[in-house]
């Protein structure tokens, strides 16, 4: 039984396939903007900026000092990308274009 109400509301199936792609997408773009802040963390490192490496050379704990710096990086980077990815989500796009396609 897949009835389409009259005013543009999707069913329960559309709804939840629906769901599920805006989930991915927003776990996609979080993923990207992760593995973007590693690779920020590991720039920072690698290029002695400020004498990280230096001092993370000279630590006790060296592999606990980089995930220190690292993750919050990357949990930074993967919050903005995701944030940016919902601002520029295309769904009055998609609407259109369901819209168009009925």
């Amino acid at each position: 039984m897949n009835h389409r109400n009259t005013d543009d509301e999707l069913t329960p199936e559309e709804a939840r396939k629906d769901h599920w792609e805006m989930l991915r997408f927003l776990a996609v773009n979080a993923a990207f903007g992760m593995l973007l802040g590693f690779l920020v963390a590991g720039a920072l490192i690698a290029l002695d900026i400020g004498g990280l490496r230096g001092h993370l050379s000279r630590s006790r704990e060296p592999i606990l000092a980089a995930l220190l710096i690292a993750f919050p990086l990357a949990f930074t980077f993967g919050g903005a990308v995701a944030a940016s990815a919902i601002a520029l989500m295309p769904y009055k796009k998609k609407k259109q274009l369901q819209k168009d396609i009925r």
